[in-house]
């Protein structure tokens, strides 16, 4: 189907060049649409993710204007410290708010405004450009807060959640469509009252020509970090309070007396520093700990691997749906997650027949699930195989790109709409 051209407005907090998270996503939607023949540009912040310090080139930049493959980049200043307590946080949304407020101001108006959250206080900025502009919001929720947050306890204040639930509500009222990543997500926002014909479901994607199946033979991660000869089981992603990595550990020390099983964690410096000293306590020898590598080298780093890993504390929402999910079926090797089994992550891996699902926070049927595949390399690999073919028939980009430009073009159809298209008494909090 072909499609007049768009002006598409992307408002993400995080970009290129942020290797982890929403950035890569965005990255690949923005490109993918202007690839299409639409113009874009993306409003978002001075890359710090996941350091939590402003990227070198970027530093002491109030406004920044790049463009990248054609898609225009808008930056603003934000206050980021590397270890934030509560004020730094409202800080940071804060400036966010304010700065990338001017910079959506500052160029063509978008048929269109695509708004990432979270954080949630960009719903504001966004549903005033929406007035001015004249034109629908598409709020893609990526997790459902503040409920994620005080499930983990990372958010204890009243006061805080208080404010957080009505910016939720806010923004599902300010938005003509909500786009989620799982079905749970559905499920969870239908519950407060928003209504399912508001609501549609757009997996997050994996390129799948980028992160693809390569050999472990004469695999160059494998040979600069000594893992030649080894079953390999790695963890690359965020590692914060939501992952619990310290299973991964304690699981590797049940598993010392094997020398042939290596396990590779890759994350950023500080949670690997602190990483380090509970290997040192477990007597976890096999543990490689390991800082980001470069975004080109991701595809080589997983085939490095005969297992990948997805870890999840047990009181993580049931809607979390974590985005190495896809990247790891795509990568075609065998999963072991240690997710909550009723979760939306787990029935992910099961649909996809691509691993194993193992209690969360039990390094020991996390062990006993490692054992078994290098036990039985043939179910690995059918593991592996499935997950791939998995990934292409469900998460590859050109279906999401697809949706998502039938999605603008329907939602760009109907320019004057009322900005506020759900009562504040039908909303249920």
């Amino acid at each position: 189907m072909r499609f007049s051209p768009m002006r598409v407005l992307i408002y993400s907090y995080n970009y290129y060049p942020e290797p982890i998270g929403i950035a890569p996503l965005m990255t690949e939607l923005a490109e993918g649409l202007v690839r299409q023949g639409h113009e874009v540009r993306v409003v978002t912040g001075m890359p710090n993710y996941p350091q939590r310090q402003v990227y070198d080139d970027y530093k002491g930049k109030l406004y920044l204007t790049e463009t990248r493959n054609g898609v225009i980049i808008q930056r603003s200043f934000i206050w980021v410290k590397p270890k934030p307590t509560l004020i730094d946080r409202l800080l940071l949304d804060g400036s966010f708010v304010v700065s990338s407020f001017f910079q959506a101001l500052r160029g063509w108006r978008p048929d269109v405004i695509l708004l990432t959250v979270p954080p949630l206080p960009v719903s504001v900025p966004a549903a005033l450009l929406g007035l001015i502009y004249n034109c629908p919001i598409v709020l893609n929720v990526q997790d459902i807060l503040p409920e994620a947050a005080i499930h983990v306890g990372l958010l204890k204040s009243k006061t805080m959640i208080r404010i957080l639930e009505t910016l939720e509500r806010f923004s599902y009222r300010t938005a003509h469509t909500i786009s989620v990543i799982a079905d749970g997500f559905v499920d969870n926002l239908v519950n407060k009252g928003v209504p399912a014909s508001k609501i549609t479901c757009i997996p997050n994607w994996v390129n799948t020509q980028f992160i693809r199946p390569l050999p472990k033979e004469d695999n160059a991660f494998r040979k600069a970090h000594g893992l030649e000869g080894k079953f390999v089981v790695m963890y690359s992603g965020n590692i914060a309070l939501t992952q619990g990595l310290e299973t991964v550990v304690e699981a590797a020390a049940r598993l010392s007396d094997r020398p042939d099983i290596a396990f590779v964690i890759v994350g950023e410096s500080r949670a690997i520093a602190k990483l380090k000293d509970h290997c040192i306590t477990c007597g976890a020898t096999n543990v490689h700990l390991l800082p980001f590598q470069p975004r080109e080298k991701l595809p080589e780093m997983l085939a490095a691997a005969d297992v990948g890993l997805i870890v999840q504390k047990h009181n993580v929402v049931s809607f979390n749906m974590p985005s190495k999910n896809q990247v790891l079926l795509s990568s075609g090797r065998a999963i072991v997650a240690s997710v909550p089994s009723t979760g939306s992550a787990a029935k992910a891996i099961e649909k996809s027949r691509g691993g194993m699902v193992v209690a969360p926070e039990n390094p020991e049927a996390l062990a006993n699930a490692i054992l078994k595949l290098s036990n039985d390399p043939e179910l690995a690999d059918r593991y592996g195989y499935q997950g791939r073919q998995y990934a292409l028939e469900r998460y590859s980009f050109e279906q999401a790109l697809m949706q998502y430009e039938k999605l603008f073009y329907a939602v760009a159809s109907t320019r004057k709409h009322p900005i506020y298209t759900l009562r504040p008494e039908e909303f249920r909090g």
